[in-house]
């Protein structure tokens, strides 16, 4: 079963386009690169593997790409005029069948220092020690906090129930400062900032279902990947060592939006279940104040890592954002006819497979027989996890996934540790086609991802546990960086 699962699998990644070697959805449209607060970068999909949580579902959608630790004075506030959102569909429609729409509001304090005889507002985004709880915000100039809700049926038409905090009902919840520095986080203590931002993990009601959990932060970069040789027409040994080049995004931090949900509040019936990650602004784009839904324009969309960035021509990446995964059929020829695999032939010679891929449009857009493919589906571009797969604890997860022979993993749905990078590079050099999979060369960018793996902000490989990528714990995503006085944990 597991090498069916593996040959199928290669056959979902190469309908990608081919070798997915850059940054998963950073910058990827023109019209992104002017709105980086709404530009979605990473979505994530899996079943809990934290202890005594494999009865829950977790989701984490990045935004805000690229951030500089020392990206002050401002930092990295997300768009109070937008509407960020994750959909699921678990009935293989295409069609979203619940949402989850997170608004954001920014309260700025304009504190004020005593100058001679005046009071001068402060330039600075706090003017204290910041923390521990989530309450202290005193010191704080500009306080984030949000509102979450689920709205089932159409994301447009159906109306929106609030997602309210389990400790005190609250509807409105605080997202904590980002990694100013350590003098900013009361205590000076480098070790601060974790605690001060796990205070900002809620455990939540949900209408109609069992309690969940919601963080919205900072957190480091977990995208691992040799981008600046693959920019350069992919100039790199792909027969090299796994673990040979550097993590050139280690020094980056970015923004995750992370629910856990229960796993029966999503499933209808069928286990596999779909997800995509959006975001929406005003049609005119002009200063808005309310987000009515005949307002809204999605300018964002991301399942599947790296399909808007290499698959969709420039000319459709705009409206790739745009569009809703029913639609998707308008952007078959960019799957049957993949432009990737001919550049991979022209640089190092390796034969494109032959077109049209009409093999694998159906395990692209529909998921894997088998692995992650509804009963019942319209073909779709989204992420798609088969809930009835148990979860595998960090230490025993394979960085190749169904590749690896580790069934929790990507393309069944798509954990922080999982490879993506050498997944797919490995399908399009002809894993599909080979009688032995197990046996096929291990095509790889040279950066190494794993649950378990520690990276320096320099983006070296380490054995420092203080420097793990990734936590064992939700939001699984690890502590941001720190841009004084050193990058560190």
């Amino acid at each position: 079963m597991t090498r069916l699962l593996v040959g199928a699998v290669a056959a979902a990644l190469l309908a990608i386009g081919g070798p997915v070697l850059t940054a998963s959805s950073h910058r990827e449209a023109p019209g992104i690169t002017k709105s980086p607060k709404v530009d979605g970068t990473d979505f994530y999909m899996f079943r809990s593997y934290e202890g005594g949580r494999a009865d829950y579902v977790t989701l984490l959608a990045n935004y805000v790409p690229l951030q500089d630790v020392y990206g002050g004075p401002n930092f990295f506030t997300l768009d109070p005029d937008a509407l960020y959102e994750i959909h699921v569909d678990n009935t293989g429609d295409g069609r979203e069948d619940l949402t989850f729409q997170f608004r954001f509001k920014n309260t700025y304090k304009n504190l004020t220092i005593p100058v001679g005889d005046k009071s001068i507002g402060v330039p600075l985004i706090n003017v204290g020690g910041v923390g521990l709880a989530a309450t202290a915000t005193d010191n704080l100039n500009v306080i984030e906090t949000y509102t979450l809700s689920v709205l089932r049926g159409d994301k447009r038409r159906g109306k929106g129930e609030a997602i309210t905090n389990m400790a005190d009902g609250s509807t409105t919840f605080r997202k904590p400062v980002d990694r100013v520095g350590d003098k900013s986080i009361l205590g000076n203590d480098p070790s601060a900032y974790a605690r001060y931002a796990d205070n900002h993990i809620y455990t939540v009601n949900i209408p109609g279902c069992t309690p969940g959990r919601v963080f919205v932060g900072q957190r480091r970069e977990g995208f691992v990947v040799n981008l600046a040789e693959t920019f350069d027409l992919i100039n790199l040994n792909p027969l090299g060592p796994v673990d040979g080049k550097p993590h050139v995004l280690a020094e980056k931090n970015i923004t995750t939006m992370a629910l856990e949900i229960p796993t029966a509040c999503l499933v209808a019936g069928d286990p596999v279940i779909g997800a995509w990650m959006t975001a929406s602004v005003d049609k005119n784009d002009k200063v808005r104040t309310v987000l009515a839904p005949g307002q809204l324009a999605q300018v964002s969309r991301l399942g599947h890592p790296l399909v808007n960035e290499l698959v969709i021509g420039i000319k459709d990446k705009d409206k790739f954002n745009a569009s809703e995964p029913e639609d998707d059929s308008q952007f078959a020829d960019y799957v049957t006819h993949p432009t990737l695999p001919v550049l991979i032939q022209a640089l190092f010679g390796v034969a494109a497979p032959p077109v049209p891929r009409n093999d694998l449009v159906q395990v692209f857009l529909t998921g894997v027989p088998g692995l992650n493919q509804p009963a019942r589906v319209t073909p779709a571009e989204m992420l798609r996890l088969n809930t009835g797969i148990a979860p595998v604890a960090p230490a025993l997860q394979s960085p190749l996934g169904v590749l690896g022979a580790d069934l929790a993993g990507f393309p069944n749905g798509r954990r922080p540790g999982d490879d993506v990078v050498d997944i797919e590079l490995r399908a399009v050099e002809g894993i599909l086609l080979s009688a032995n999979p197990a046996a096929f060369p291990a095509v790889t960018d040279g950066a190494f991802i794993s649950a378990t793996v520690a990276y320096t902000p320099a983006g070296d490989l380490t054995n420092d546990s203080a420097f793990r990528l990734f936590r064992d714990t939700f939001p699984y995503l690890q502590t941001p960086l720190s841009g004084s006085p050193v990058p560190t944990h």
